[in-house]
């Protein structure tokens, strides 16, 4: 089976770390795994971030003069569809549905999702083209179930729609934590969603009983590093910030560690639930769309706030066998749901529908 992959917000292959370009790195890694070819079929770019009408006529211009180019690469000739990931407002794909009805091929996205009041404003002509690439899709792969509210209400006649979770780029499990090490947090240091979970953080430690036996470890950087170091500085030394990790260092710290502790405001599902609950860390978080796709034993009072946080976190910092019992359902979720051979099943049983 051969396939043409594309990205039109941020191309797989990029050397810079972003939760696109992990998933986007994860979906070719997955379709590999199922003995798909995978051929990226532009590195362009389609990405308007301020409503820009004049950069969304360039961008649609490029797109034209990319799809011509790709229809006459003989390449293109022995795809037998066209996977998009991640279409939306601010990044349709305005390659996708014009190669795939030259070439008679399927068309499928990933990850996309629905914003039909945008169809009035300053992205409106983008807005136009990611729904008429959605509708064009003969099968879209939802992520999360907030996605698929959306995708199934503006769903044409005969789309089909269908599951995918958010998986790691792995077969099997990393070894189990041994409860050894201190709290974990896990996040960018950036201004907006990730500093909002970083502050409450702080404010869920700062409601912790003095006498309670605690400590927290931060993996992470980023331009707001400086205040979020701010915040913590009150915790002295029971709190230690790690800066940035790379993949073995994070995952040496998965295995000692007792619990992972990210609110997770607003994210779309987040690659560190996965991570730490592989290893076996129970995780305590708010219950927000998205991070309920994937966290195990989730309680519904996270939404409450710090309060309610800081009761969780000192019931598990205070029984080991909770600690243990909510960690090994946790793995077993990771098992059962969102490895790479699950993933890959998902890609090409639906995709061989469609072939």
């Amino acid at each position: 089976m051969n396939l043409a992959f594309y990205a039109p917000l941020k191309a797989p292959d990029h050397p810079v770390p972003s939760g696109d370009r992990t998933m986007a790195r994860a979906l070719i890694k997955a379709m590999e795994y199922a003995d798909i070819a995978v051929s990226t079929a532009s590195d362009l770019r389609i990405y308007d971030s301020a409503g820009d009408t004049a950069r969304q006529a360039e961008l649609m211009r490029q797109a034209k003069a990319e799809t011509d180019r790709i229809l006459t690469d003989p390449e293109a000739q022995t795809w037998q569809a066209w996977l998009t990931y991640h279409n939306y407002y601010k990044a349709p794909d305005l390659i996708g549905p014009a190669v795939t009805r030259a070439l008679g091929i399927p068309y499928v996205q990933v990850e996309s999702t629905r914003a039909r009041k945008r169809l009035t404003g300053p992205w409106a002509t983008f807005a136009e083209a990611a729904e008429a690439a959605s509708d064009h899709a003969r099968t879209i792969f939802y992520v999360t179930e907030r996605d698929a509210e959306t995708l199934r209400r503006d769903a044409p006649d005969g789309q089909v729609l269908t599951h995918l979770r958010p998986f790691l780029q792995r077969a099997d499990l990393p070894a189990r934590s041994d409860y050894s090490g201190p709290m974990l947090s896990v996040g960018m240091m950036r201004a907006g969603d990730k500093l909002a979970s970083y502050h409450l953080i702080a404010e869920t430690l700062h409601r912790l009983d003095d006498d309670l036996d605690w400590r927290l470890d931060i993996a992470g950087g980023g331009p707001a590093q400086a205040e979020v170091g701010q915040a913590m500085m009150p915790f002295g030394a029971r709190v230690q910030m790690l800066g940035a990790l790379g993949a073995d260092a994070l995952q040496d710290r998965y295995e000692h560690a007792r619990l992972l502790f990210w609110p997770g405001v607003n994210e779309a599902f987040g690659y560190a639930y996965l991570e730490a609950q592989a290893a076996g860390l129970p995780v305590v978080a708010q219950d927000r769309p998205g991070v309920r796709d994937v966290v195990a034993g989730m309680q519904p009072a996270m939404s409450e706030g710090p309060d309610a946080m800081a009761l969780r976190l000192t019931g598990l910092l205070s029984d080991t066998d909770a600690v243990q019992t909510l960690g090994a359902a946790a793995r077993g979720k990771v098992a059962v749901h969102h490895l790479l051979p699950v993933a890959a099943r998902t890609l090409r049983t639906a995709l061989e529908d469609l072939i």
